[in-house]
């Protein structure tokens, strides 16, 4: 697995968000994961994780499978989540997704899903993710921290 890259302020990846989930996330080349233990600050119900703290995770794993799958990074077009088992404060959970579909390059169709320490699936989730533009990809690269080498190429899946 080779780790990939972070950026600054990413509220799930950026190393200098102060309020962030700092994820480490890494990759076979088709499939994204990352490791997170829950908090207690990240919890809705009492004892229980948010709903949307868990979608945040499960989004970005996936635009993280759709860049290393096809060198572009994408925005979220629709969401959605899957709820199966609760998430406590101090469980760790793994992200993955992957691998995705892409459609032609216009549009890319990811999954993914959180478990935890026993294997057992907690959340799953399907996105559609549309191409971030050439000229806003180069603003966003320079948040980038780290080696980004396997995102910029072309690869179609």
């Amino acid at each position: 697995m080779k780790k990939l890259p972070h950026t600054h302020s990413c509220f799930v990846c950026g190393l200098t968000n102060p309020v962030g989930l700092k994820l480490d996330f890494e990759t076979d080349g088709i499939t994204v994961q990352a490791r997170f233990v829950a908090r207690h600050e990240h919890v809705g119900f009492k004892e229980t994780l948010h709903g949307g703290i868990l979608a945040t995770i499960l989004d970005e794993v996936m635009v993280w499978a759709c860049g290393v799958q096809t060198g572009h990074f994408a925005y979220c077009a629709e969401l959605n989540v899957r709820y199966l088992l609760p998430v406590r404060p101090g469980d760790e959970i793994h992200a993955v997704a992957g691998p995705i579909v892409n459609r032609r390059g216009k549009l890319f169709e990811a999954t993914g899903e959180l478990r935890d320490s026993r294997g057992n699936v907690l959340t799953t989730a399907t996105g559609k993710y549309l191409p971030i533009k050439e000229v806003a990809a180069a603003e966003l690269a320079a948040d980038f921290i780290g080696d980004t080498s396997m995102l910029s190429k072309n690869r179609s899946s």
